[in-house]
């Protein structure tokens, strides 16, 4: 006994020795347990982690940890702690622990066997890592575990065996990539209330076993491949939210499903479902969101539905629904959202939809409707309004006025007929207004003024008349102006000019006259330019190369005259139409490729056999044989070109019209869909479908199916001028660019508070991605390495060199370097480049624009903006690419200052080995 209290005695005494005299640990087993976890991290100086020190006598005061009063762990909480590595089998020895949440780290490798070992366990949240393999089936050894989050990591099936889990009240494994079945025993989990196994790859039939779950109530098991129909013993269970959409489900639904009458979520769309909806569904007295579009339904949707007044979300999108438009659907003041679109509807849209004060927004497009518009005379919360593609008939009324919300309207495509009100001045918001193809005359109104917001205005195809109003001039945010097809007359006014956001522009197929005002060439962004089917004369502008992003141009019909040397310097054009003039002279090197298709009709255009691709010269152009006959049409030539020129205009205009409306009606009934269907495929944006968030906005992931996979980058306004600064600088940046190393902007959309941006998903993911987030670790040969920073450079280079003016990206780093399938790199985010005017004189700000590690020192100290700063960013890139190592990075020592650039100065200058530098994996 003595002994025993000696050595107990020098222990307590070891620890208040300082440590060259320790000789016994004072710190208790799971303390012990923790350190030995904490190895095989990596995390910063910052972290949670500082604060476990190895000389305590227990981890109970540790940063994340909970002991019982016996000081052994119960819980320990580290999401959210910057942690890098992988979870060791140690974790096993922690045998009181409770509760476990190491999720939002960057924990890689597999999950230990061992965790099985933890026999105590409730809780376990491993959510938002990067672990992968397996998910073990010792899983199912833990028969305490009530709470399973696994959700966004990288694992392969689901075992059957978590079934064993009988405790189980919260189950999530949402995002990971799953193939395989759901497994039938999932049946025997009788206490879960949550089941979510979304957005993976789990195919075959959903198992009826999971009626067995008699606690069940919330079931999610959308975005999968699952086939079959839905069983009908689902019906049995007390649903408050049923999500099976985006799957290939067939069938009809069952009876027992419409009679749940628990249900508030019912999401079916987006399968091969299809049937009538029966009348039970009216007795669905808590259902708030209900959605079955993308399916096969049929028949008349019940008359009473939305009469239990719970009905905020109703979409029935493309599908086969006729009859009436249930006029109760708004009487509850709950509805927000009502979608109808593309169905086969009989009638008008019931007049009760205009005191709907909830609705915000109104999609009933292309659905066969007729009647008059309804008076919107209680609607104050209208965001966005498409009623395109039906046959409504008379005018647009004046209480439209009233939608002061209001950011997009789209009335294109009915028979509206009559003046503009001029209440649409008191739309201040709106963004977006398309009134084309229809019938609409008269001038536009003044009033259109106020609607200073505009973003997009499509009055084609419709009578209106009179000279192109000076109300337009107020537009500055116009990126597309559309007037074509209609009665305007006079000229092409010289304030054009001051529209400089202007990327379409279209004034087509109206009786302007006079000659295209010089100052056009000031719209330096211009893609599109259409002034064809007019009466113009004299001759295109000179420097009309200062439109460097020009790809269309149609100036076809037009009695335009002289030579085409102002467009030798267009090297971007993709479509150009210049027949039916009076131009003269030789072809443009540039533009012999149109050679075909372009020309016609100009008998005074020649082409000079000099050039290299002479060969392809078309039977109907004369060969430029000198100076003289280039120029040398008499006036009586002159005049007889003229005098033809105008007989064969009057017998193709009509052509001319069927051809260009029908190509326009085609291209809009592919795209009239698409932000629809992406809202719908993101669940109106859920955060459970982001992919990245950067300074200014988040981006989320649309999985379309056969139309696609796009990144939808979200920007918040806040009520702040820097949102819609930094949502127009990246559409005008976007817009005007053309590269195959740029990221290409799909489309725009703009709400009151946000904005949408539309890219092409990339498959492969951001460069930062590849080098740093993916394990294992992909392996990259130097091909593909300088592939990577070729195609970067390129980019870069076109928007330096190439852009006029110039483009200063100044945010160049890995995760602005998306890469596709082929690992062809696409610079993108643009939301804090500016365009860098080189007449003026370089600006300073006081907000310092990147991100730490990739700023210049000048750029760091001075906010001195330059092209110069962008290639000190790309140098960064380079080091990147070539170290495999991240730009700030915890390994690096504190006087290498965590910095990527003086960690590899500092090792050069002591080594002068490049092996000591380069990615290992990569020689």
């Amino acid at each position: 006994m003595r002994f025993k209290a000696g050595l107990i005695y020098l222990s307590m005494v070891a620890c208040f020795l300082p440590p060259p005299f320790y000789f016994v640990s004072c710190l208790n087993s799971d303390g012990q347990t923790l350190l030995s976890l904490s190895r095989r991290w990596i995390t910063t100086p910052q972290s949670i982690l500082s604060s476990w020190n190895a000389s305590d006598a227990d981890p109970c005061l540790w940063g994340g940890v909970l002991c019982d009063p016996n000081k052994l762990v119960v819980s320990l909480n580290l999401s959210s702690s910057h942690i890098m590595g992988e979870i060791g089998p140690e974790i096993s020895m922690l045998t009181q622990l409770k509760s476990l949440n190491l999720s939002s780290n960057y924990i890689s490798g597999t999950i230990p066997s061992q965790i099985g070992n933890c026999s105590r366990i409730q809780q376990l949240d491993l959510a938002n890592n990067i672990l992968s393999g397996k998910i073990p089936k010792s899983v199912g050894n833990l028969l305490d575990l009530m709470y399973l989050d696994l959700s966004y990591n990288q694992f392969i099936s689901l075992p059957p065996d978590l079934g064993n889990c009988s405790n189980l009240e919260q189950f999530a494994v949402v995002g990971c990539g799953l193939t395989g079945p759901v497994p039938s025993s999932f049946g025997q989990l009788t206490k879960v209330t949550l089941l979510y196994l979304s957005i993976n790859q789990l195919s075959g039939n959903i198992p009826p076993q999971l009626a067995n779950c008699t606690s069940l109530t919330d079931l999610q098991l959308n975005d999968n491949q699952l086939e079959g129909s839905i069983p009908s013993e689902l019906g049995r269970l007390k649903l408050t939210t049923l999500y099976l959409f985006t799957n290939r489900l067939t069938g009809e639904v069952p009876m027992s499903i419409w009679k749940i009458d628990t249900l508030e979520n019912l999401l079916i769309n987006g399968n091969g479902l299809f049937g009538e909806l029966p009348i039970e569904i009216v007795q669905l007295k808590h259902l708030k969101v209900f959605t079955l579009y993308d399916n096969h339904f049929f028949g008349v949707i019940p008359q009473s539905l939305g009469i239990n007044d719970s009905l905020t979300i109703v979409d029935f999108y493309n599908n086969s629904f006729s009859g009436p438009i249930p006029p109760n659907l708004c009487s509850g003041n709950q509805l927000e959202r009502l979608i109808l679109g593309f169905n086969s509807f009989q009638g008008s849209i019931p007049s009760e939809f205009g005191n709907c004060a909830s609705l915000k927004r109104l999609i009933i497009n292309n659905s066969n409707l007729t009647g008059v518009l309804p008076h919107f005379v209680n609607t104050p919360n209208m965001l966005h309004m498409n009623l395109e593609g039906n046959r409504f008939t008379r005018q647009i009324l004046g209480s439209f006025g009233k939608l002061t919300n209001i950011t997009l309207i789209n009335l294109s495509k009915n028979r509206l007929s009559g003046l503009l009100p001029m209440e649409l001045g008191n739309l201040l918001w709106l963004q977006a207004l398309d009134l084309s193809h229809n019938a609409l005359e008269g001038p536009l109104p003044p009033e259109l003024a106020s609607c200073s917001m505009l973003l997009k205005f499509n009055a084609s195809h419709n009578f209106f008349n009179g000279s192109i109003p000076t109300a337009l001039q107020t537009m500055s945010r116009l990126s597309t102006l559309d007037l074509s097809q209609n009665q305007f007359s006079g000229s092409i006014p010289t304030f054009i000019s001051e529209l400089k956001a202007l990327v379409d522009l279209q004034l087509g197929g109206n009786t302007l006259r006079g000659m295209i005002p010089s100052s056009v060439i000031e719209l330096e962004r211009l893609v599109t330019l259409n002034f064809s089917y007019n009466g113009l004369t004299g001759r295109i502008p000179s420097n009309f190369s200062k439109l460097v992003m020009l790809q269309n141009l149609d100036v076809s019909h037009n009695h335009l005259t002289n030579n085409l040397a102002s467009l030798s310097e267009l090297h971007v054009l993709a479509n150009l139409n210049l027949s039916y003039n009076l131009f003269i002279g030789p072809i443009p090197a540039n533009l012999v490729k149109f050679l075909n298709s372009s020309f016609l009709e100009n008998p005074g255009l020649c082409v000079d056999c000099g050039l290299d691709n002479c060969d392809v010269v078309s039977r109907n152009f004369r060969h430029c044989t000198s100076h003289s006959d280039q120029t040398s049409l008499t006036k009586f030539q002159t005049a007889m070109v003229a005098l033809g020129a105008s007989a064969f205009l009057f017998a193709v205009i009509g052509l001319g019209f069927m051809f260009h409306s029908g190509q326009r009606e085609k291209h809009d009934i592919e795209d009239r869909s698409l932000f629809h269907k992406v809202m719908e495929a993101t669940e109106d944006l859920n955060d459970r479908y982001i992919i990245g968030r950067g300074t200014h906005g988040t981006v989320y992931k649309a999985s379309l199916g056969p139309d696609g996979v796009y990144a939808v980058k979200k920007l918040m306004f806040g009520g702040s001028k820097e949102g819609i600064t930094s949502m127009v600088r990246e559409v005008e940046t976007i817009g005007k660019v053309r590269h195959r190393n740029l990221v290409r902007l799909e489309d725009i959309q703009m709400e009151k508070d946000y904005g949408l941006i539309l890219y092409k998903y990339m498959q492969n993911g951001s460069l930062h991605d590849i080098l740093h987030e993916v394990h294992p670790p992909p392996l990259l040969d130097w091909s593909i390495r300088c592939k990577i920073a070729l195609g970067t450079a390129h980019g870069l280079a076109y928007l330096h060199f190439d852009c006029d003016p110039p483009v200063v990206h100044r945010d160049i780093k890995p995760m602005n370097i998306l890469l596709d399938e082929e690992m062809e790199p696409h610079i993108s985010d643009f939301g804090i480049a500016k365009l860098l005017d080189q007449s003026s004189p370089t600006l300073m700000s006081g907000t310092l624009r990147g991100t730490i590690g990739y700023i210049a020192p000048e750029c760091a100290f001075t906010s001195k903006e330059s092209k110069e700063c962008d290639v000190y960013s790309y140098g960064v890139v380079l080091l990147e690419l070539i170290t495999r190592r991240k730009a700030v990075d915890p390994s690096f020592s504190d006087t290498d200052g965590l910095d990527l650039v003086k960690w590899v100065r500092s090792v050069w200058n002591e080594n002068k080995e490049i092996e000591v530098v380069v990615d290992a994996a990569g020689l």
